[in-house]
């Protein structure tokens, strides 16, 4: 890899030069004078981390606003029906059109959740961005299922060694409700032994809380908690229902929380996120878009602001969620169950960065940068992203756009006739 020199470009409020050698930054200086494979002018933009969407379910961005207004049993019934007719060249160009509007709003690196892997995998690798790509467990207590995905999962764990360095493999619990005991432990093993993440989803609704009290005498807190799955390399996603035993459980392992809130939002999960409770108990908390089907966009941008403006509604107060903790959620906080160096634009860190382009109305005036880019602006003012050291998005632009749109559009058409 190469070397690129990004000149005056602002970072913090002060125009600086950062020198990026290979995938890391090697420098940050008020100028930098030395020669370098490429230079890219930054005059008028402002540098932040990359952002990092910490739940998602990539190719189901095929299934944007198919199904609005419906309730979440029968929204889930329609989905399932309709991801049975999914292939792996359907999801690959439903992944690809994801990592598109992820890399133009903002995010290089995600976590995601969905089927056929190793299509996501190589949509990745085509797209350029970071990833983490779960082997998905559900078996609906069907021990001869479990079996099978259990052998797929390995299957996938020996193809993962050939990815880019910038790719890693997870594995996912769809949650206790689908999932059997058995696989539960068997997934989390598997993740312990390997060094992978391990995520699922967490009390997502009241009934889904309610009834797993009813099955198991537990929340499902608890229940993960006495499979042994908590910890600081386990990423779950929701918990809008935990009551103050489960948040403690949380807070002890340092397990990772991750908020869905326009998701949460439209299919009337809840809203009433216990963000300062958790983050207090010692739980790492993170911000994720869902899938696109649910959450309609990928857009972690706009997830912060209406985290930040439903924490504030909700607590009555004005001063909940300010917008510097807001950002870590969006970046240094994801870094540390993935156990990767993103979030900060600093000597040594991996080259993941955005440009902003602040020559615009939403940043006039420009005393506030971060209310400015997560309260008054939208998303089209990243205009620039760079991941692993490579310019993967230039002035808005991403390589084979048009193909990865008409592809999509073409395969969503066929399965949601």
């Amino acid at each position: 890899m190469g070397t690129l020199l990004i000149k005056d470009v602002r970072k913090d409020g002060v125009k600086v030069d950062i020198l990026v050698e290979g995938s890391r930054i090697a420098l940050i200086a008020p100028s930098i004078t030395e020669g370098a494979d490429r230079v890219f002018e930054g005059r008028g933009m402002t540098v932040i981390p990359g952002l990092v969407n910490m739940h998602t379910h990539t190719a189901m961005t095929l299934m944007r606003s198919c199904y609005e207004d419906v309730p979440l049993k029968t929204w889930l019934d329609r989905i399932w029906t309709v991801e049975t007719r999914l292939d792996e060249e359907a999801v690959y160009w439903g992944a690809r059109l994801a990592f598109l509007e992820m890399l133009r709003t903002g995010t290089t690196c995600f976590l995601d959740m969905y089927w056929k892997s190793p299509a996501i995998a190589r949509a990745a690798e085509d797209a350029g961005i970071r990833g983490f790509i779960s082997y998905n467990f559900l078996d609906n207590f069907d021990l001869e299922k479990a079996a099978q995905q259990y052998r797929e999962c390995e299957e996938v764990y020996a193809m993962s060694r050939e990815w880019p360095s910038r790719l890693q493999m997870s594995v996912a619990i769809h949650a206790d409700y689908t999932t059997s005991e058995a696989t539960m432990l068997r997934a989390g093993l598997f993740a312990r032994e390997h060094g992978l993440v391990l995520t699922g989803h967490l009390a997502e609704t009241l009934s889904e809380t309610q009834e797993d009290v009813a099955r198991t005498g537990m929340t499902p807190a608890v229940h993960f908690n006495r499979l042994g799955l908590l910890g600081h390399r386990t990423v779950l996603a929701h918990g809008l229902w935990v009551d103050g035993h489960d948040i403690e459980l949380l807070g002890r392992t340092h397990t990772t929380v991750v908020h869905n809130i326009n998701s949460n939002l439209k299919l009337a999960s809840g809203y009433r996120f216990k963000y300062t409770e958790l983050r207090d108990a010692g739980a790492n908390v993170c911000i994720g878009t869902d899938g696109a089907a649910s959450s309609n966009n990928l857009d972690i941008r706009e997830s912060m602001k209406t985290t930040a403006m439903l924490q504030k509604a909700w607590r009555e107060d004005p001063s909940a969620m300010p917008l510097s903790e807001l950002m870590d959620l969006a970046t240094v906080n994801a870094a540390r169950p993935l156990g990767i160096d993103v979030g900060r634009v600093e000597e040594g860190a991996l080259a993941d960065m955005v440009l902003v382009d602040t020559a615009n109305e939403a940043f006039v005036p420009d005393g506030n940068f971060l209310g400015n880019l997560i309260l008054s602006a939208n998303s089209s003012c990243f205009d620039t992203a760079i991941v692993d050291g490579r310019v993967v998005m230039e002035h808005r632009r991403v390589e084979g756009q048009e193909e990865i749109l008409a592809r999509a559009s073409a395969i969503a058409s066929r399965l949601n006739s």
